[in-house]
Formats: C-alpha cells, sequence, structure tokens
C-alpha cells in the first residue's frame, strides 16, 4: 500500500525528545530494541487500545520501516488523532544514532 503525500510525516533524526512515540510493531521485535520512553501498542491491537493514545498532543507512530506506521497514522487522523509517521522507522532510528534499549541480555536491535 503506497500513501505518497497523503501521510504526514518526520525523519527520526527530527522526532522531539519529549515527543509521544507510538511504536505498532510485534512484541519480539519490541524486545529486540526500542526507543526508551515509548508506547508500545502492537498494531493488531490498536483497535481495542486506541483509548490509550492521548489526543491532547502530537503522536509520533513508529514501525520497523515505516509502512505498518503509515497505515496507523492515516488510520489515527481520520478518527481524529493528530499523527505523524516516523519516515524510515525503527531502522532510520537506529541509522541516525537515537538511543534504543532492548529486552534482552545483548545490545538492543532492529529485527
Amino acid at each position: 500500500m503506497i500513501f505518497g503525500d497523503d501521510v504526514p510525516a518526520v525523519d527520526a533524526a527530527d522526532v522531539p525528545q519529549e515527543g509521544y512515540l507510538l511504536d505498532v510493531r510485534e512484541q519480539e521485535e519490541w524486545d529486540a530494541g526500542h526507543v526508551p520512553g515509548a508506547v508500545h501498542i502492537p498494531m493488531g491491537q490498536l483497535g481495542d487500545r486506541a483509548s490509550e493514545v492521548p489526543r491532547d498532543q502530537e503522536v509520533f507512530v513508529i514501525c520497523r520501516s515505516g509502512a505498518r506506521s503509515a497505515q496507523v497514522t492515516v488510520a489515527l487522523n481520520q478518527a481524529g488523532w493528530l499523527t505523524r509517521n516516523v519516515d524510515g522507522g525503527m531502522k532510520r532510528w537506529a541509522e541516525v544514532g537515537r538511543p534504543m534499549e532492548g529486552g534482552g541480555d545483548g545490545p538492543p536491535y532492529v529485527a
């Protein structure tokens, strides 16, 4: 699915440090490596858990590469949220050296 210019987006390097970051990846991806302070709601659970996402501030949506998060960004914006897709996802986040933490013993990585 291609969204083109219809999806508000921001480069991973430009996500505000205190921004609300919604990670929509699966549990295994999250466990491998995620942004400290991000909120984890897998894409498949978002329908049931959307009320957990704040409506009073901008939400930055991230996944592995930016495709799933683009879908979520469009859906949330259509439902009244103010969201922006993180272009390039966690792959880009790691590429630009933004902080990550993981759930295992080794260093965090993008799965």
